[in-house]
């Protein structure tokens, strides 16, 4: 990161150039997000209203660099960018090296309304994902219901697809190797836990297609490559609904992840950023996102304001939530680079 500063800050200033004059209204209210479909989303549910509420203008900036352009920007005392969503790590990370303002809580609503994990200092959750299994129903009659089939080869044999990543694999590998979900990250912080989890991995390693991009899991169960597949939740409900595919989902044992926003360090709407984040907080509001997309609320009274049907393809739904891990952003900040470097080294073997 600190060799591309410079090069950062350059980008910073395109950026700048394009935003600057809208951003600098007072009442113009400037988001950088991720695009596609999650955007799209969030524009119905929250953007319009909350703009035609304020009387604003909500402006849009799309980038799958989130942080890296908010630095650029802040290094150079110019943030024309109010607010930024971002992973649940980058939240960590822009928190501590000060990119991201610490919220404050009394400006949005109470910290202990929403799902554990989704209010941190840096960033307010915005969804809840799951990494779930998913199979085709033509191919598996009798089909699984928790992703730790994976490792049932027996009862499940032919290829399964996983993620080309050493998150949610080691931990789902514990929790088969009979690890409760509360005990996985204190047994993955130690050496035998390590072992241990790859140990389990290696049991279904020749069995394992490797997927690196989310559309990659619906069309490695259509094209039959594969009998199973982890994949988020929304990659496969989406083929379900839109193409009538014949997919199911197996919740059981699904990692929770959610989606963050954040306000820069030094965002020229900061009192305007604030409203923002206390409107869609309101569990009346914050519900709406599930209705154009299968993603979950984060406060935990929204639920109930989601329409039946909907709940019922959402993570957290009350029968989803029978059996889960939220992921721990913080374990991976302190282990990631290690277990990474392990991981690739065991797909090399």
């Amino acid at each position: 990161m600190k060799r591309r500063v410079l090069l950062q800050s350059l980008a910073a200033a395109t950026v700048l150039s394009s935003l600057d004059r809208r951003a600098r209204a007072a009442g113009d209210l400037t988001i950088m997000s991720a695009g596609g479909a999650w955007q799209a989303a969030q524009r119905a549910a929250w953007y319009k209203p909350f703009a035609q509420k304020m009387g604003i203008t909500f402006n849009e900036e799309v980038t799958d660099e989130g942080l890296a352009k908010i630095q650029a920007m802040v290094q150079a005392g110019n943030v024309p960018i109010d607010l930024v969503t971002v992973e649940t790590a980058t939240v960590l990370q822009g928190g501590d090296t000060g990119v991201l303002q610490k919220l404050d809580y009394s400006r949005i609503a109470p910290r202990d309304g929403f799902l554990q994990g989704s209010a941190l200092d840096a960033g307010m959750g915005l969804d809840v994902y799951g990494d779930v299994l998913a199979y085709d129903t033509t191919v598996l009659k009798d089909g699984p219901t928790s992703v730790l089939s994976l490792f049932d080869t027996a009862k499940y044999p032919g290829k399964r697809a996983l993620r080309k990543v050493v998150q949610n694999n080691v931990e789902w590998a514990l929790m088969a190797d009979g690890v409760a979900p509360g005990d996985v990250y204190k047994v993955l912080a130690t050496p035998k836990g390590v072992d241990q989890a790859f140990a389990k991995l290696d049991s279904i390693k020749h069995d394992v297609v490797w997927w690196t991009a989310g559309a990659q899991p619906p069309q490695l169960l259509a094209s039959k490559e594969v009998v199973m597949t982890t994949a988020w939740n929304g990659r496969i409900q989406n083929p379900i609904d839109q193409d009538h595919a014949p997919f199911r989902i197996a919740w059981d044992h699904q990692l929770l992840e959610y989606d963050m926003i954040s306000i820069p360090k030094g965002a020229q709407h900061e009192d305007l950023a604030y409203k923002y984040l206390a409107y869609i907080a309101q569990p009346d509001v914050n519900g709406k996102l599930s209705q154009f997309i299968p993603y979950g609320p984060v406060v935990k009274a929204a639920i109930s304001h989601v329409p039946e049907d909907v709940v019922a393809k959402l993570p957290n739904a009350p029968d989803h939530m029978k059996a889960y891990l939220v992921a721990d952003p913080e374990f991976w900040g302190d282990y990631g680079e290690d277990l990474s470097r392990r991981f690739n080294a065991w797909l090399a073997v």
